[in-house]
């Protein structure tokens, strides 16, 4: 059987202007594993994100959630599992009037987190930009160290990391100095 793709949508037209929207998306074990695959991480464990979609002004709306999950990465190091938990709060901000800047090269607005309008708002596209951003870029196992590398050719001195440091000789000579006096 297959599993439905990773989607929960509110169309704008139907969302109440009084009163906040809530939801709740929690992925299943085979969406957890496509949106893994989709990342390039081993596993997502855990996963799940709530909040509110409420109305702001006239035409413009609000997104605020709050985003849980464990994942599992290899160690950049020693490429063991390292699990790490995610908790990150999602904010975006649905304008009708917003102008998509036209130029080559722009200011940043102050608000980042002001997006067009949309004919519908899928939450799993806001829980999964969240995932991606808060993924941590190098995960290092506790105790992880690289050891050093030798390389060299057969029947040669092999070249060491001590031997690459050409002020070394320098601070030996330094320190020699110092103790004399």
């Amino acid at each position: 059987m297959t599993d439905q793709p990773l989607s929960q949508t509110y169309r704008v037209a139907s969302l109440p202007t009084r009163k906040p929207q809530r939801f709740t998306l929690t992925p299943t074990k085979a969406q957890r594993a496509a949106l893994a695959a989709d990342l390039g991480i081993t596993q997502v464990h855990e996963m799940s994100f709530a909040g509110e979609i409420r109305a702001e002004g006239r035409s413009d709306f609000v997104l605020t959630g709050k985003l849980t999950a464990v994942v599992e990465q290899p160690c950049v190091v020693s490429l063991e599992p390292v699990i790490t938990p995610i908790a990150a709060d999602a904010r975006r901000r649905y304008s009708a009037n917003y102008v998509e800047p036209e130029a080559d090269e722009v200011e940043t607005p102050d608000d980042d987190a002001l997006e067009p309008l949309p004919a519908e708002i899928d939450i799993a596209i806001v829980a999964v930009e969240e995932l991606a951003l808060n993924l941590p870029a190098y995960p290092r196992r506790d105790g992880a160290q690289l050891g050093e590398a030798v390389f060299t050719a057969p029947g040669e001195a092999p070249l060491k990391d001590n031997d690459l440091r050409p002020f070394a000789g320098l601070q030996a000579l330094k320190d020699k100095l110092n103790g004399g006096n």
